[in-house]
């Protein structure tokens, strides 16, 4: 197939799924997968679809890639969130050793968080501000400070992050997709995550995220389902359901 044909059925073929795996491209149209990923990154530039980690979008799929103030996130589904949190906090116990992610629901787990024998690792400010005022043992990392979100990102944060391995992990998520799993919206914070997720055990890596995040895909992708348990407050579309471990709370 001539690659100007073969670009045109793939760019019909994205816009009508929305959203595309390259391994999907590669069996639909019985390519290589070099071939597919650089008629994905054509198309990008030609400003015809929206290229992401491992696939592709159609240009008005629910795609998200905008950094929001905290304070501004902290109003968005609050109820909802709030009540996330507060199971997410009841699954500390003595001894843990957790990671808390940047993010609004993550912070909301504070005001719940009761359990003083256990370890806090953190890379953001305010989350560690916040539990240290309630006299609990916290890690901050160090690194560079992305005044938006608080977060401490960087080089030296990735050095940092990687000698720790823990029992317990809560993690927020701009987007829940089944063909971009977990996505956040910056690629320096999308590593952070990734690690933190790895270095985490299976079954313990907790995704904190409400009904409207799933089908929605950001920027990057930081991890996939295997591992991971999401923590929701309404059951999503049932397509989810025997792809990734959800309690709905």
């Amino acid at each position: 197939m001539l690659s100007e044909k073969r670009q045109e059925d793939i760019l019909k073929y994205v816009d009508e799924k929305r959203s595309v795996t390259v391994q999907e491209l590669k069996e639909v149209f019985d390519a290589s997968e070099s071939t597919i990923r650089r008629d994905i990154t054509y198309l990008d530039k030609e400003g015809k679809l929206v290229k992401v980690f491992g696939g592709a979008l159609s240009l008005d799929s629910a795609f998200s890639s905008n950094d929001i103030a905290r304070g501004q996130r902290e109003e968005v589904n609050r109820e909802e969130k709030v009540r996330i949190a507060k199971i997410a906090a009841q699954l500390i116990e003595p001894g843990d050793y957790v990671f808390i992610d940047t993010g609004t629901t993550t912070g909301f787990m504070i005001d719940f968080i009761r359990e003083k024998d256990a370890t806090y690792v953190t890379n953001a400010v305010y989350h560690a501000r916040r539990l240290v005022a309630k006299g609990f043992h916290v890690i901050l990392l160090g690194g560079e400070l992305k005044e938006e979100t608080d977060a401490v990102v960087g080089a030296d944060t990735v050095l940092h992050i990687q000698k720790y391995h823990f029992n317990k992990g809560f993690f927020g998520a701009n987007g829940v997709s089944l063909n971009a799993y977990f996505t956040t919206d910056d690629i320096r914070e999308a590593l952070i995550k990734r690690i933190a997720v790895e270095n985490t055990f299976p079954g313990n890596r907790y995704i904190l995220a409400d009904h409207e995040k799933f089908g929605l895909i950001s920027s990057v992708t930081f991890t996939e389902f295997p591992g991971t348990v999401v923590l929701t407050d309404k059951r999503p579309d049932p397509s989810y359901m025997s792809k990734i471990e959800i309690r709905v709370v």
